[in-house]
């Protein structure tokens, strides 16, 4: 694998197509930010033909981050498909972005992808490896997608290859490290005055083949006789490895028994084991020096994806129901059947307007086409409350994506990937089949956003503008949530984190044309009567004409939370007549609404309307509504008015040697542990009910906590009332707030 001689046709400038689902692959690139997934789909790009000469992420000008965010900030925030063409196999590679803030993007490039290469940094810290990546890696085993991991930045190395692939066993091994071992040693220059030293080829295990890079090109070379050492150890390493995943049982006992392996024959257990996803080979790549076409480590990773990578038609395809939820029989992954395919991307393009990139399962799609589009939403987006919506709608434009560019098509087949334009009005995981056979895939998960961030328009000139940038911006990232908060009237844009929200209103200025604001964020707090106590409301007035006349006297009691308002009638004797006793109700319910104290909603008392007067002429229903709130507000002046705070229920998944660390953190924010449970992979899962006012930066925090390493949800549970002195600082700061104002 990687020890042939390659030639290729160039393919810049041209889209890469292909006519059956044998030739294709989907692999997407997954790594923590800075690991240098970017610059190796650059370097694939250039090897294969696909690009004349290689961009810089530091220049902003490699194909995958095209967007002016991206070139201005210097990493990726965006899933982007890079297509190249190698021995005759069209390769999709999708480069996604690696800050946990972004992940979204990588769920859908996950959705989109058959096999998965794992970059991670010798550059970088072991700790950071393990963080950000294992969970990624556990999503893929749970659902049986082959991996390989590509160690990067080895002439910057704080950890040397030998080790690195030892820490990749021990992470991505789930207690079988052999599954996870180099199919090449790395072979390095003299160190310079850095201490660094750098990376001129690479030694093939299996066939013992030198491949060296110093002079630009790629050049077989001999093996020195200092590299025979190691070189045979890791060898005798990976050839058992290779035979303990092997269907032939008898290839152990011949190996044991001392016969010599034929390489062909470890070549094809190897390519085997990779496609199952029970053998997960390390390598290592570079970029090309300045002039040369192939970059170290490219041909072989090149190989690896055409030979030992799975076709989409050796995968299991997601469940297929109809929309109102009846099983139907799995799709094939055949041109010739039936259409089913899934908008897996939606973004704006400023001269075509919304823009869904398509993963086709099964059947073949083209232009034109009338297709059924429904779906509601990803599962964990707040998918599941809402109903399955679905129109008729006709294929726009179909293009291959290439970065940024569209390179116009004519058809895309089962298992490849394509642009559509003006796809109605499609949503990121709504499905796409024939018009007259509707079909809904299985959708994928996405974690909700946890951090809220507050926005009001600029101007007068913005406002109108907000809402409909804002709908846009939550349309094509399922991991955004639009929320309008009746309680405290602010407009909430959920996000992931403060990447997340940064980039959002970037997108807002730059892509929508809106000036926007950023506020602190309020908690919906609640208020409630301490204890038993009376008020009077008298509304009296006369200027001439028709008066205003109405007095009511009312006593309010606490009621047990959850109970809301609660208005009883025990007027005697007719002083406040039957017709007005509702508008008294309607005046204690509105101020309710407004609040007695802090300005929040009062909850949870019963108000009880004792007596009052009335005049023939000069009564009406606006003056006892009037009556009725000044009474109230009496009322909640004669006693202790409690402020209520939203406590949340939150699990914490954390690595066991973060769970002290959690739990001390969380018991200073006010938390009440509830308990602790062990899951998987040496992690524990830590509940909590915690007050929302204590964490409304919580994902960031527990981020830095961790390590990156940590995650969790969080459910409303209930009110409860908060400490009086935390009380009195809200009041003050409120207070402060109107005066200022």
């Amino acid at each position: 694998m990687g020890d042939r001689t390659h030639t290729h046709t160039g393919a810049a400038g041209r889209a890469v197509t292909a006519d059956r689902p044998a030739s294709l692959r989907n692999v997407v690139l997954v790594g923590h930010s800075g690991s240098g997934k970017t610059t190796l789909v650059e370097a694939l790009a250039l090897t294969a033909g696909a690009l004349n000469r290689a961009g810089r992420v530091e220049d902003g000008a490699t194909v995958s981050d095209h967007d002016e965010i991206e070139q201005r900030r210097g990493r990726s925030v965006q899933l982007s498909v890079v297509p190249v063409e190698w021995d005759g196999f069209k390769i999709n590679l999708l480069d996604t972005p690696g800050h946990a803030d972004f992940v979204g993007e990588l769920r859908a490039g996950l959705r989109a992808a058959d096999a998965a290469l794992f970059v991670v940094s010798a550059a970088q810290e072991a700790d950071t490896v393990a963080g950000t990546t294992r969970s990624l890696w556990e999503e893929c085993a749970a659902v049986g997608m082959p991996r390989a991991i590509v160690v990067t930045h080895l002439d910057t190395a704080r950890t040397p290859f030998e080790e690195m692939s030892r820490i990749c066993g021990r992470i991505f091994g789930n207690g079988d490290p052999d599954a996870v071992l180099p199919l090449h040693l790395p072979v390095q220059g003299h160190a310079g005055p850095d201490g660094h030293a750098p990376l001129t080829g690479l030694t093939a295990l299996l066939s013992g083949r030198v491949f060296d890079h110093s002079s630009g090109e790629r050049r077989e070379a001999p093996l020195s006789g200092g590299r025979r050492g190691p070189l045979q150890e890791a060898r005798a390493r990976l050839i058992e490895g290779i035979i303990a995943e092997s269907e032939d049982e008898s290839l152990m006992d011949r190996y044991l028994a001392g016969d010599e392996i034929d390489v062909t024959t470890l070549v094809g257990d190897l390519e085997r084991a990779v496609a199952r996803g029970s053998f997960h080979p390390v390598l290592t790549a570079a970029p090309a020096a300045e002039g040369a076409r192939q970059g170290i480590g490219t041909v072989e990773l090149l190989d690896l994806i055409t030979r030992g990578f799975p076709s989409p038609g050796e995968r299991a395809l997601p469940a297929v129901t109809t929309p109102d939820g009846v099983p139907r029989p799995a799709p094939v992954c055949d041109p010739a059947a039936p259409l089913v395919a899934e908008v897996v991307k939606t973004s704006s393009d400023p001269y075509v307007g919304r823009v869904s990139l398509v993963r086709v399962f099964s059947g073949t799609l083209r232009p034109d086409d009338a297709v059924h589009v429904c779906g509601h939403g990803l599962a964990g987006s707040g998918g599941a409350d809402r109903p399955c919506h679905g129109a008729d709608v006709r294929v726009g434009a179909l293009s291959a994506p290439f970065g940024g560019q569209q390179r116009p098509v004519d058809h895309c087949v089962a298992g490849d990937l394509a642009c559509v334009s003006r796809l109605g009005g499609a949503e990121t995981g709504d499905t796409l089949s024939g018009d007259g056979d509707p079909l809904l895939m299985e959708p994928w998960t996405m974690p909700d956003p946890l951090l809220p961030l507050a926005v009001r328009a600029h101007g007068k000139a913005d406002e109108d503008k907000l809402s409909q940038g804002l709908a846009r911006l939550v349309a094509e990232d399922p991991t955004m949530r639009q929320e309008q908060n009746q309680d405290t009237r602010q407009v909430v844009l959920w996000c992931m984190g403060e990447a997340h929200a940064e980039v959002a209103l970037e997108h807002l200025r730059s892509r929508y044309g809106v000036r926007v604001d950023a506020e602190p964020h309020r908690v919906p707090l609640r208020e409630t009567f301490a204890a038993r106590s009376v008020g009077r409301g008298r509304h009296v007035k006369q200027s001439g004409g028709h008066g205003q006349y109405a007095v009511c006297e009312i006593e309010v009691e606490p009621l047990p939370a959850g109970a809301g308002i609660e208005f009883v009638d025990q007027v005697v004797g007719g002083s406040v007549p039957r017709q007005f006793v509702a508008s008294v109700e309607k005046g204690v319910r509105a101020q309710a609404a407004r609040g007695v104290a802090s300005g929040n909603p009062l909850v949870d008392v019963r108000v009880t309307l004792l007596d009052g007067k009335s005049h023939a002429v000069d009564s009406s229903d606006a003056a006892f509504q009037t009556a009725g709130a000044l009474a109230l507000r009496e009322a909640a002046a004669d006693t202790r008015v409690q402020l209520l705070e939203p406590v949340a229920r939150i699990g914490v998944l954390v690595p066991d040697a973060y769970v002290g660390a959690v739990m001390s953190d969380l018991a200073g924010r006010r938390g009440r542990i509830v308990g602790t449970e062990q899951a998987s992979g040496e992690r524990t899962l830590v509940r909590a009910e915690v007050p929302e006012t204590e964490i409304g930066r919580y994902t960031v925090d527990l981020r830095s906590l961790t390590h990156g390493t940590g995650r969790f949800d969080r459910a409303y549970a209930r009110h409860e009332p908060m400490p009086p002195q935390r009380a009195d600082r809200i009041r003050e700061a409120d207070e402060t707030g109107m005066k200022g104002s």
